[in-house]
């Protein structure tokens, strides 16, 4: 039910947002999306901050992650750029603008949909759902979606109510397989995927405040690399360590 509640939170979220766009000017409508912009870099820096940094037992800090995060970034980005993920997704929702007579239906929609997929709560509150019957903390992140929902619908537009389909393929693809799942994403993995999925996050605030043009959505191949380096890492020390020049 978790993720279903969290569907129609989105949803609800969406159409209030697109009520209160009625009533925006664009010149005050164009100040928001950079605030927006501004806003969603923040929360990537947030999240990427939170991922990579530890407090130690004396008190100091420590980071760590950076090499996989370069990795996972450049590996990730140049898959998706050959796949040419993002281009697929904006010929499918240009073809849905035309249906609908809905201009800007492709940006609402990724942007959207990355911002409401990332993070530790879909992943988490996905397994505890899954595994235990425990939908608390997804029923926390629809409040959360519901708000974002609505500012992002009230700049981006009719794309951003769309978005709960991602969200429910995702997060209830996580709650079904979670049994499955559960060995792979461990709290070492789930980490290295948060710190990736919040540097995407930043991505996106950066496309808001128009400094560049970031094809985010090519990124997404870059939150399977934490994955295979997590299962692959334990057998590589086991093969070196065999070795007489490593051990």
């Amino acid at each position: 039910m978790g993720t279903i509640v969290n569907s129609i939170a989105i949803i609800i979220g969406g159409m209030a947002g697109l009520l209160l766009r009625r009533g925006i000017s664009e010149k005050v409508e164009q100040t928001a999306m950079k605030l927006l912009g501004l806003a969603v870099f923040i929360v990537g820096i947030e999240g990427v901050i939170t991922s990579m940094v530890t407090v130690q037992t004396d008190g100091s800090l420590s980071a760590d992650g950076s090499l996989l995060l370069i990795a996972s970034m450049v590996v990730g980005g140049v898959l998706g750029e050959i796949w040419d993920i993002d281009g697929a997704l904006v010929r499918g929702g240009k073809r849905i603008e035309e249906k609908l007579g809905r201009e800007g239906f492709a940006k609402g929609f990724i942007n959207a949909s990355l911002v409401f997929c990332i993070g530790a709560m879909a992943i988490v509150g996905a397994l505890n759902d899954g595994l235990y019957g425990d939908s608390q903390t997804l029923y926390i992140k629809a409040m959360l979606d519901c708000i974002c929902a609505v500012i992002l619908a009230s700049t981006l537009g009719f794309g951003v109510v769309f978005s709960f389909i991602p969200v429910l393929v995702y997060q209830g693809g996580i709650t079904l397989f979670a049994g499955f799942l559960k060995p792979l994403l461990t709290p070492d993995v789930r980490t290295s995927i948060c710190m990736v999925g919040y540097t995407i996050v930043m991505c996106i605030g950066i496309n808001f405040l128009e400094f560049t043009n970031i094809r985010t959505a090519n990124l997404l191949p870059a939150l399977l690399v934490p994955i295979l380096y997590h299962m692959v890492h334990p057998w590589f020390l086991q093969f070196t360590n065999q070795i007489p020049f490593f051990s």
